[in-house]
């Protein structure tokens, strides 16, 4: 017993010869840490404005205000490699957009609807077609390519949102994923430009819509992608050969000139069975032009991607100057096809329920989400990646750390994000006083400016120009 009284008590005065150690340090250190500051604040604020400018730290600062930190930072890519640099996620440019309408709802000559009102945002797609497709909601996830950017693992997460919302999901132009379409709720397969985008037959039978790809918002034209890029299981579905890199085609196989389009269309109809077929196209100045083509062939939907649509590592000139912003797409090509049975997809840099509501008032009869399911996957896992690496590395086909993440937890987030967006657009449309979507239209709307009232046709909330003298 004493010889354990005698521990505490050595235990007890180590821990307080301890205590008086830091307390010395701390009241001695103080005084240090607040010289050497000084001497660092001083040397530094000298040099900072005393110096040349060609030697001088403070010449990054306007160089920066003339270049931007993302100019730089692609300069430095660039410098590094030698090649195209491929940005993620799209264009930084905020083209022209919606944030100059709004929504005028009435109160006195008419009321909102009760909190308990159901809302009816479902759409059929391909109304011409033998087999529309109808989905629940007008939000569907877009086309994000298996194997040349996305993992097995976001795939099939984003698969299975789509099941839980009563949406669609789009394979994008990668190698055909066999498990996508058995989790998915509605599956659309794009007929892309390389060597697998013809698909088989069985491949079209497990699809609820084709969609022929012919650009994306933010890339058109050829692309490469080296053999490095897509190895694996990928490879495999891909059909390339060991070391064979992946060579994008001008239109997808079967398809080498624009004379070749009508036998195209006619043997893909056939293939078909009777589902929709839509064409997937990047917004350009030639907008009516090419729908004029398309309505010609007989497609079913036609979606466009305005600039503001992200694609996976294409180049930045490709994403910050090709194309037109989504919203002027959308109105030029509604006007176009007014008196058609064609549907209407849009795309392209829908962040908020407030955009997609306002698109769809606008004439868009279903949105592609891809950015916002992108990041709602790795909801709740990002330390997984951080703070290391961006949280996408989780989903990217080429990370080491993708298979860390987890189908089921990200297929609830997305779940979750997307069923958010669409609660509130369900109370939007109750504060307007409509039940259904075939209710909403361009005269719910007001523009806060002349330049977005005449590309919309919707009414300017002051025409001064009428206005008394």
């Amino acid at each position: 017993m004493p010889f354990i009284i005698a521990n505490w008590q050595i235990l007890i005065l180590l821990l307080l010869l301890l205590a008086l150690v830091l307390v010395v340090t701390l009241l001695f250190a103080k005084p240090v840490l607040r010289y050497s500051m000084n001497r660092i604040t001083d040397d530094v604020l000298a040099k900072l404005f005393t110096e040349e400018y060609d030697q001088n730290l403070a010449e990054l600062y306007p160089s920066l205000k003339r270049l931007s930190v993302l100019n730089l930072v692609e300069t430095s890519l660039r410098a590094e490699s030698g090649k195209v640099i491929g940005r993620p996620l799209g264009s930084p440019r905020h083209f022209f957009g919606y944030d100059n309408l709004m929504f005028s709802p009435r109160q006195m000559t008419s009321f909102s609807l009760p909190e308990n009102a159901k809302i009816d945002l479902s759409v059929t797609l391909g109304p011409k077609a033998e087999k529309p497709m109808t989905i629940k909601i007008p939000l569907m996830i877009g086309g994000m390519a298996y194997g040349t950017a996305l993992s097995e693992e976001a795939k099939l997460a984003l698969a299975r949102a789509s099941k839980k919302l009563k949406t669609a999901t789009n394979s994008g132009e990668g190698p055909f994923l066999p498990e996508e379409p058995k989790e998915a709720g509605k599956f659309i397969l794009q007929i892309c430009r390389w060597s697998w985008g013809g698909r088989t037959n069985k491949q079209i039978a497990a699809s609820h819509m084709l969609e022929v790809q012919m650009g994306q918002g933010g890339n058109l034209g050829a692309s490469r992608v080296e053999a490095s890029e897509i190895a694996g299981r990928a490879r495999l579905l891909a059909g390339l050969a060991p070391g064979e890199p992946a060579i994008s085609l001008l239109g997808p196989p079967g398809l080498k000139s624009p004379e070749d389009w009508p036998v195209f269309m006619e043997g893909l109809r056939q293939r078909a069975n009777g589902i929709p077929i839509a064409l997937k196209i990047m917004a350009t100045d030639n907008l009516e032009q090419e729908l004029a083509v398309a309505a010609v062939l007989g497609f079913d939907v036609i979606a466009i991607d305005g600039a503001e649509g992200g694609s996976h590592a294409s180049a930045p000139t490709k994403q910050d100057d090709l194309g037109l912003p989504s919203l002027n797409a959308l109105i030029r090509a509604k006007r176009f096809l007014k008196n058609s049975r064609i549907s209407l997809i849009i795309a392209g840099g829908y962040f908020t329920p407030g955009q997609c509501l306002k698109a769809l008032a606008l004439g868009a009869d279903a949105i592609y989400l891809g950015t916002i399911p992108l990041f709602a996957l790795v909801h709740n896992q990002i330390p997984k990646a951080a703070p290391w690496e961006p949280p996408t590395t989780l989903v990217y086909y080429t990370s080491p750390t993708k298979t860390q993440l987890d189908i089921d937890t990200a297929a609830t987030s997305v779940t979750n994000a997307l069923t958010s967006m669409v609660l509130e657009m369900e109370e939007a449309m109750r504060a307007l006083g409509k039940s259904s979507l075939k209710e909403l239209g361009p005269d719910d709307l007001i523009a806060l400016d002349s330049i977005t009232a005449e590309i919309t046709g919707v009414k300017q909330v002051f025409d001064i120009t009428t206005a008394p003298k």
